[in-house]
C-alpha cells in the first residue's frame, strides 16, 4: 500500500502542482488491535516525507480510524487542512516489537523501535506545536482522541460536519466526469 500511496502523491505532484491533494485516512496503523504487526513505521515515515516533498497543498481527513502511524500521517497535512469526520477515532500509541530470537537480535530491534518511537513523536510534536516531552509521555500508553479532542491537541484543525462540507472538498476527479 505504501508504494501506491507514494506513487499517487508523486503522480498528482507532477500532474498539477497547484491543486490540493486530499488524503482520506482510515487505518489501524502498523499494528492491529491485538498488537499484531501489519506494517513498519518506516513506511509511514516515507509517506510523511513525500507529503512534505510535493508542491500541492496536502489535506488530510480521518474517516473511521487513524491509529498510531496513521495518526502521525493525519497530523502531517498542511496546517489548516487537517480534519476528521465527527465519528472518527484517533489513537496515539508507541510502536511495538514482537522481536524473538537471540538476545543480540532483540536488542537491535529494541533500538530500532525506540528510534521509530522518537521519530514518530518528533513529527507529531512538530505538527501540533507541543513539546516533544509531552508527546512522548502521551504516547507511552494508548491515548484515544475523539475529533474535538484531536483539535484541542493540535493533530487536526477542524471536525467536518455535514452542514460545513465545502464545495472545495469536492474530489478533483469529479470535475473530469
Amino acid at each position: 500500500v505504501t508504494e501506491l500511496v507514494i506513487a499517487e502523491l508523486l503522480y498528482l505532484n507532477y500532474e498539477d502542482q497547484t491543486s490540493p491533494v486530499t488524503m482520506y485516512i482510515n487505518s489501524s496503523g502498523t499494528t492491529t488491535a491485538t498488537g499484531q504487526s501489519v506494517g513498519f513505521e518506516t513506511e509511514a515515515f516515507a509517506i510523511a516525507d513525500v507529503m512534505k516533498y510535493i508542491r500541492p497543498p496536502v489535506r488530510t481527513v480521518a474517516i473511521g480510524q487513524a491509529f498510531g502511524a496513521a495518526a502521525m500521517i493525519l497530523s502531517q497535512g498542511d496546517k489548516g487542512q487537517r480534519a476528521a469526520l465527527p465519528n472518527a477515532t484517533i489513537l496515539l500509541n508507541q510502536p511495538r516489537s514482537q522481536a524473538r530470537g537471540q538476545a543480540s537480535d532483540i536488542a537491535i530491534r529494541a533500538r530500532e523501535v525506540a528510534h521509530n518511537r522518537r521519530t514518530t513523536c518528533e513529527l507529531i510534536a512538530q505538527a501540533t506545536g507541543k513539546p516533544l516531552s509531552v508527546v512522548m509521555n502521551d504516547c507511552q500508553r494508548v491515548k484515544y482522541l475523539q475529533p474535538d479532542e484531536a483539535v484541542e491537541y493540535g493533530l487536526i484543525d477542524r471536525v467536518i460536519r455535514k452542514e460545513e462540507i465545502s464545495p472545495l472538498m469536492k474530489p478533483s476527479f469529479i470535475t473530469q466526469l
